[in-house]
């Protein structure tokens, strides 16, 4: 399948403009008794528009998937009415629990937590249900038992593209030379306020913003030294934010001018808008439409590593801590 002859491509959030079912349907009808190929990259989305795109593939009965870059949760239950699917040797594949978006705040009677729970047991009731339904559709792709499916699907975590094929999601792995996926900070970010395991691959460093954040980390990034040695530290972190070589340290104080003070205080503040710059765009990636299929957890139930964001925070947040204290 040459990577210039793909009939769809299937990318963003499942669902949305550029995921959209409607429009699968629309492309397969032009193509009826013929071969479609079709490019997957999305991270997952709604379930009930991959289990829609799912029934259409199968029901043309000719179409091919070739997945590259990261594909989770509804982007993977999306390739399963496929005759073949393929994935390049650099993409990544991830299947996962359902999930579906819950928050109560009230105050409440005994009357009242009584519905809660029953909403509560049916809704779990509800998703058991979903997952047991996308367990045997994988099952029947990868010839395994629903129960092995499931278990894989609880635990969650990243398959390469060897794992998956071994799994039976995969048919073939390819090499059509695409580029291997990476991580911008705006997908990292993304990723981990989902709570989708962020995988070991390559990460962008060359836009301005890593590389901000990879001089200020370095900058003021939290060690475990002696005392003495922190001190030292301080002091010579100081220093570089007022661009001097040494800052002269007696008795265990510092004396700064007026204008020095000044400029490590307007250091921090330009950073802090920074961080309210960042979090403004992190409530925009929540409002965005909603992920029913986003919550994963590793087998051993750790916390995914820091993403650079959320390092770029603490860092800021030393920063503060370290010129207060002076």
């Amino acid at each position: 399948m040459p990577q210039t002859n793909y009939h769809l491509h299937l990318k963003g959030v499942v669902g949305g403009y550029d995921f959209d079912s409607s429009y699968v349907d629309f492309v397969l009808g032009k193509h009826k008794d013929k071969s479609v190929n079709v490019l997957i990259d999305s991270l997952g989305g709604s379930v009930s528009t991959a289990l829609s795109i799912a029934s259409a593939f199968a029901n043309h009965g000719n179409v091919n998937v070739h997945f590259v870059g990261m594909n989770a949760s509804a982007a993977t239950i999306a390739s399963l009415g496929a005759k073949q699917v393929t994935i390049d040797s650099s993409a990544m594949y991830l299947v996962h629990k359902c999930s579906a978006e819950f928050f109560k705040w009230d105050n409440l009677n005994a009357d009242d937590l009584d519905q809660l729970i029953a909403q509560c047991k049916q809704m779990k009731n509800d998703l058991d249900k979903l997952d047991g339904n996308i367990a045997s559709m994988y099952a029947g792709k990868c010839k395994k038992s629903k129960a092995e499916l499931l278990d894989l699907m609880k635990v969650g975590g990243w398959l390469n593209a060897q794992e998956a094929k071994e799994w039976g999601f995969i048919d073939e792995i390819t090499d059509f030379g695409e580029q291997p996926p990476v991580l911008t900070d705006a997908v990292a970010s993304a990723m981990a306020d989902a709570g989708i395991p962020i995988p070991d691959i390559a990460t962008v460093r060359n836009s301005p913003f890593a590389s901000l954040i990879n001089a200020l980390t370095s900058l003021f990034k939290s060690t475990q030294p002696t005392n003495q040695q922190e001190r030292t530290m301080k002091a010579d972190n100081i220093a570089k934010v007022l661009g001097t070589d040494t800052l002269d340290v007696k008795n265990e104080k510092a004396t700064l001018t007026t204008a020095e003070l000044q400029k490590i205080d307007t250091a921090l503040a330009d950073k802090e808008s920074t961080i309210a710059t960042l979090q403004a765009e992190v409530e925009t990636l929540k409002n965005k439409p909603a992920d029913t299929t986003h919550t994963v957890v590793d087998d051993k139930g750790k916390a995914s590593e820091k993403n650079e964001v959320a390092d770029y925070i603490d860092t800021v947040n030393n920063a503060r801590e370290l010129f207060n204290s002076i």
